[in-house]
């Protein structure tokens, strides 16, 4: 889906917090991207019911797992 970029986005800033010294803006980061993902998935369903091509990432920001760290 054409959203993916946002949860890549969203996934690094939220290491460079937390590499960097800055664990409010990190955790405020982490619930941005569950806002994100939430919405990401609502579109999802609302264009076609199918899984979307970020469905992957979206599970992840809801479970707390990540594919990248970038600290």
């Amino acid at each position: 889906m054409q959203y993916e970029w946002i949860l890549d986005v969203l996934s690094d800033l939220k290491s460079f917090a937390q590499g960097n010294g800055l664990p409010e803006l990190a955790e405020q980061l982490g619930d941005t991207s569950i806002v994100a993902a939430h919405e990401i998935s609502r579109l999802s369903e609302e264009w076609g019911g199918g899984q979307s091509r970020d469905a992957g990432k979206v599970a992840a920001v809801r479970w707390g797992t990540s594919g990248v760290e970038n600290a």
